[in-house]
């Protein structure tokens, strides 16, 4: 596969290629005429009715396409459980990223759907709503599978989000118990429903363990600036914050030139900072993907909204393990505070609210 110069910029292609000959050798030698079920012609493309059809010997052929660099964390979660699949031999898998908001989106999916011919993509349709649907509907037995603020539509558009907010929660409890400042830090993308739902959250975590707490608020008006978000944490600091929630890359390099605790975002961002990083809520997309993929080599998919596989109920969601070796120190009692109510929201004792409001005396730097 290969879209070679379809993204913007810095776009990048990378193929990983996972190859069956002998499961195709096999196909062809036993294979017959189509009968319009499934069976694998010559070419190796899946034929038959239905979105993304593909014969079980067949690994599923994916596309990822992504409007920013898969370094930033929420298409980074996407592309690393495509990777995963990848490996496992299920799929194979082609992506480009760096796409942006400018109609690239729109011209890279329509040669993706053309010329490829993949049975999904996948791929993060904030900014670019319009024109992942338009193309979707251009391309009915291609399974478009987006992250998305919109609902699915028939026969084909699947849409997911990063529902993180009850570990935002419990990252909130964590900050609260060891801010000494009584001041904490966020530095958010834009102040949409999704990011809005993971602050609010964190701030409720942050009341609990510490009812006091004074929650500052920046959103920087990109999903991939680490100046930018940088800059705003700064800020932050400078007015007193002394734990700092990084939603968007950048933040972490603030904390640790301070010398202050702070909270990744999507995934385990420890490593970044190992003595300043105290954990944060992570995203696993794992769930998500396989299910799709399940669905697609079944004959089955169906266009549907998949929030649940991006809940702790079902391990789309979680808490990164908290580090105690963080500079000072987390006190032990800290730690079985919220650890008890992790439990409580797994078993469902506990329901962290969804609120998807902008944060009270949030600040948006203008652009």
């Amino acid at each position: 596969m290969g879209l070679g110069g379809s993204g913007r910029g810095g776009g990048r292609q990378r193929t990983i290629v996972v190859l069956g000959v002998l499961l195709a050798l096999l196909a062809a030698a036993c294979g017959g005429e189509d009968d319009g079920g499934g069976a694998v012609e010559e070419t190796g493309q899946a034929t038959g009715e239905g979105t993304g059809a593909a014969a079980g010997d067949e690994p599923i052929q994916v596309f990822g396409a992504y409007a920013t660099e898969i370094e930033e964390p929420w298409d980074g979660v996407i592309h690393r459980a495509l990777e995963a699949e990848a490996a496992e031999g299920r799929i194979t898998y082609d992506f480009t990223d760096a796409i942006g908001y400018s109609g690239d989106m729109e011209r890279v999916l329509r040669e993706v759907a053309e010329q490829e011919q993949p049975d999904v993509i996948f791929g993060d349709a904030f900014g670019n709503e319009e024109a992942v649907r338009r193309v979707a509907a251009e391309y009915p037995d291609v399974a478009f599978v987006f992250g998305s603020g919109g609902g699915p539509a028939e026969p084909n558009v699947s849409v997911f989000d990063n529902w993180i907010h009850e570990p935002a929660y419990l990252s909130g409890m964590l900050a609260g118990g060891l801010t000494e400042s009584g001041v904490l830090g966020v530095v958010g993308g834009f102040p949409v429903p999704e990011v809005n739902r993971i602050t609010n959250a964190f701030i409720k975590g942050a009341q609990e363990t510490n009812p006091e707490v004074e929650v500052k608020v920046t959103f920087i008006n990109s999903w991939f600036d680490p100046a930018a978000a940088k800059e705003a944490a700064l800020a932050q600091v400078d007015a007193g914050a002394d734990v700092l929630f990084a939603e968007r890359f950048g933040v972490i390099e603030a904390a640790e030139e301070n010398g202050l605790l702070a909270f990744g975002n999507m995934s385990d961002q420890t490593e970044l900072a190992p003595e300043h990083v105290v954990s944060g809520p992570t995203w696993n997309m794992t769930p998500t993907v396989q299910y799709v993929i399940d669905q697609v080599a079944a004959g089955s998919y169906t266009a549907q909204d998949l929030k649940d596989f991006s809940m702790v109920g079902k391990g789309g969601a979680d808490l990164a393990p908290i580090n105690t070796g963080v500079t000072g120190g987390i006190p032990d009692e800290l730690v079985a505070q919220v650890e008890a109510r992790e439990e409580e929201i797994r078993s469902g004792l506990f329901r962290v609210d969804i609120d998807e409001q902008q944060p009270a005396g949030s600040v948006v730097v203008e652009e």
